[in-house]
């Protein structure tokens, strides 16, 4: 294949999954110029990395893959910019407007997913994007047990966070 060809297929492919991109950006993110800074340095690895893509396999998963390992690391490394910058909570400059507020059950699903740890923070993603244990597990790098025993912890979190009966 041709640079010209593995370009336009791996642009085929991202315009075609570029809502991965944006999921994870906004799960690791809070402000629009993170977000951005994220998801290009997501496209760039993804570039980097499409050489070692599988065609025998969901290029989704893959993404989802390299998309949050990048956004682990990235997170991390602004967590630890971020506390040299200003008190933490404290915000100088409000990015949403009114139109773009999502409603208040959303606002507290994902402030509790911020307080997530980054490895549980793409545990719910992928669950929450309807990825199956051992998808999930492929992804991470765990257990499909471990997956499963992280999500019934996880949804006991939730229920306990929002006052929710518990179900089956």
């Amino acid at each position: 294949m041709s640079v010209a060809e593995r370009r336009e297929r791996f642009t085929d492919l991202l315009d075609d999954h570029k809502k991965i991109v944006y999921k994870v950006c906004n799960a690791y993110c809070a402000g629009r110029e993170d977000r951005d800074d994220l998801a290009q340095e997501i496209v760039t690895q993804l570039w980097r990395s499409f050489g070692t893509f599988d065609e025998r396999l969901r290029f989704s998963t893959w993404m989802y893959r390299v998309a949050l390992n990048v956004a682990i690391s990235f997170s991390r490394r602004e967590r630890s910019r971020a506390r040299h910058l200003a008190p933490e909570g404290e915000a100088l400059l409000e990015t949403r407007t009114a139109d773009d507020m999502p409603s208040p059950e959303v606002l507290m699903l994902h402030r509790f997913i911020e307080r997530l740890e980054p490895l549980e923070r793409a545990l719910v993603l992928l669950y929450l994007d309807g990825y199956g244990y051992r998808e999930i597990a492929g992804v991470l790098g765990i257990s499909e047990t471990n997956v499963g025993t992280k999500i019934g912890r996880l949804k006991q979190s939730i229920r306990r966070e929002f006052n929710a009966p518990e179900t089956a």
